[in-house]
């Protein structure tokens, strides 16, 4: 929910009742004590939000590379049930994983009117496998202490007052596990504040997963970590910590204005605001509802988080961290991360993980969720497309890494559901008369059945959003767009070549406008079984559009991972307008080994480039706008 307020950058504390029957904030001590100590953090914080407003206008909410963020756990305890095992510690860590790739099996569990909003943000975590020294480690810190219990002064992070002084925050993510006082749950850092007390800090029992519980009711399936961790990746509270004034801000514009938190498992709906006929978005992992009720982060949360991890953001540096990848010469050989799945299809998909240094090939497992035996392939990329596949089949996959002479363990299975057999709900739609309604800023799909058939529909924009954005996507043949006015007026046409999909930006200052567009086979190109999809989008500002020439770029922000990489990698890098760049790798005796112009948009870019063919080595990107030159290196480790 987005409204006109002044923002505060805060330390949130989750705190609860001595019973916890209700997580609820915690004193505001905590956050003036900082603003004290500290006055520019005022300043600071909504430095970061500029660049995360400027970042969420070109944030495409998938296809971007995985972030793995390594983890250091620091275990503190006093008695033995503090001293959480290994288990509880992995399974913690799994459950984030999936939480944030909506992976999470209780995703189906979200209102089906919210579905749509739900995001695989993209970000994944790994317990470290090297320290700070360069060393091998298991990610897990465990110390005894003399304090019964520790409060939200940050004792638990300084070895001085009984608990652990913090690894690099710039190169990992610290969570400490202890008992905590007062009814606390957990707490965490924003972005911005003092290093020397960034990290998440989690009551003990709250620790597990939906399948490796802690031991609190209610809070005890490891959602306590995905809601605390949101907060470090800079997400508020979703009703924007305003009591239930209906007058705060979470800073997201796909998640409902709500009148206060929720507690324990409402039934949907939960009406507040005058944000009927939906209500509260009380499964939200940024709620206060019981573990078992949380479901969902969003598109526009998503946006944030990886705004903080994207160049000039404030956990940028976390992105290239070397703290998932075991440290050289040793004879271990990682457990692959980052699990997803794209390009789902009725009978195909791609899987893709995270890159294990060292490692020569992937072993990839898949099977139907109900049958006992995998099907096994290979690949010596970080994704393998599968095929063959049955329709509305929900399949488990998961990933082993070859290294020489060893293997190491195939990670937790990740599972997705394939598109069920294609089916057409618009025909007849052949002529302008007959053109279909669907609705702005969401997708439908449809088939060309033929190659005499052509689908008409029609939309109508508002007064208050009347610029218009068109995208023609998953084309099975080679489909062009057409938009016309509501009198039948060509304006304007999309003909990519083969199945390059297509788009039409329309920056009309026309309100309230009914348009018709039209889909069609190029040269009666057509698909009589699968389907594409079409997406209208509208907002009031004007969509961005590609240049045809080269313009002012800033190339300071240039950004490489992972690094080092098996040949596959993503390049971030920065541009004040829309442009035409040249991208080369080159060897390190100037040679060019690969080559290819890209069109960017204003704001930040993200391009994923794959060559498994190099050998290992060090490499040279150089990226160039006329005569500006940036150049970053980066390894190649198979």
């Amino acid at each position: 929910m987005i409204k006109i307020t002044q923002l505060v950058a805060v330390i949130v504390l989750l705190t609860v009742t001595q019973l916890f029957a209700q997580r609820n904030c915690g004193t505001m001590e905590y956050m003036h004590q900082h603003q004290l100590n500290n006055p520019q953090l005022l300043q600071i914080a909504q430095e970061i939000e500029n660049h995360t407003s400027q970042f969420i206008t070109t944030y495409q909410p998938s296809g971007r590379a995985v972030i793995t963020i390594p983890v250091v756990f620091h275990v503190i305890y006093n008695t033995t049930s503090q001293n959480i095992s290994d288990a509880r510690i992995n399974a913690q860590i799994d459950q984030l994983n999936k939480d944030f790739a909506r992976q999470n099996a209780d995703a189906v569990n979200t209102p089906s009117v919210f579905q749509s909003l739900g995001a695989n943000t993209e970000i994944q975590f790994c317990l470290a496998k090297r320290d700070p020294s360069g060393n091998a480690t298991t990610g897990i810190i465990r110390k005894t202490t003399t304090v019964s219990s520790f409060s939200t002064n940050d004792n638990v992070k300084r070895s001085a007052n009984g608990g652990d002084d913090p690894w690099d925050v710039n190169a990992y993510l610290n969570i400490w596990s202890c008992n905590l006082s007062n009814g606390v749950l957990g707490y965490a850092q924003f972005p911005g504040y003092p290093p020397a007390t960034d990290g998440v800090v989690l009551l003990f029992s709250t620790i597990g997963s939906t399948t490796t519980p802690g031991t609190i009711a209610n809070y005890n399936l490891g959602r306590t970590a995905t809601h605390e961790v949101g907060h470090w990746l800079n997400l508020f509270h979703i009703w924007g910590d305003d009591g239930t004034a209906c007058t705060g801000s979470d800073q997201n514009a796909d998640t409902p204005n709500q009148g206060g938190s929720n507690g324990a498992c409402p039934s949907f709906p939960r009406i507040s605001c005058s944000n009927g006929p939906n209500g509260d978005m009380f499964m939200n992992y940024m709620d206060y509802t019981y573990d078992n009720c949380m479901n969902i982060f969003t598109v526009g949360q998503s946006g944030r988080m990886n705004a903080i991890l994207s160049p000039g953001g404030a956990r940028a540096s976390i992105a290239s961290s070397l703290g998932c990848v075991p440290p050289s010469g040793g004879t271990s050989c990682g457990t692959p991360a980052g699990l997803s799945a794209t390009s789902i299809a009725s009978t195909s998909a791609t899987l893709n993980w995270g890159a294990i240094s060292g490692a020569s090939s992937y072993n990839v497992q898949y099977k139907t969720s109900a049958a006992t035996t995998w099907t096994t392939t290979t690949s010596t990329t970080t994704s393998r497309s599968i095929t063959g596949l049955t329709a509305s089949t929900t399949y488990n996959y998961r990933i082993q890494a070859v290294c020489s002479g060893t293997t190491g363990t195939y990670s937790a299975s990740a599972s997705f559901t394939t598109l069920s057999s294609c089916s057409d709900i618009y025909e007849s739609n052949n002529s302008l008369s007959t053109s279909k309604s669907i609705t702005n800023n969401g997708s439908i799909q449809a088939i060309i059945s033929s190659s005499t058939d052509n689908d008409y529909f029609q939309f109508t924009t508002t007064a208050s959003a009347p610029k218009v954005r068109i995208n023609l996507t998953n084309l099975p043949a080679d489909y062009d767009i057409q938009l016309f006015n509501s009198s039948g007026t060509q304006l304007a046409i999309s003909q990519n070549g083969s199945t390059t999909s297509e788009q039409i930006i329309y920056n009309s200052s026309t309100a309230a406008a009914t348009y018709r567009i039209r889909v069609y086979g190029y040269n009666g190109a057509f698909n009589a079984t699968l389907c594409y999809t079409l997406a209208v989008a509208t907002q009031a500002s004007n969509f961005k559009e590609i240049a045809d020439a080269t313009t002012d770029v800033d190339l300071s922000f240039v950004n490489v991972y992972p690094n080092p990489n098996t040949g596959n990698f993503s390049i971030d890098y920065f541009s004040k307008s829309p442009a035409v760049l040249n991208l080369y790798v080159m060897d390190m005796t100037g040679r060019v080994v690969y080559s290819e112009v890209q069109q960017v948009f204003d704001g930040m870019n993200t391009f994923p480039i794959n060559l498994p063919d190099l050998t290992n080595g060090m490499y040279m990107i150089n990226i160039a706008n006329g005569d500006d030159h940036r150049m970053k290196r980066f390894i190649i480790q198979k």
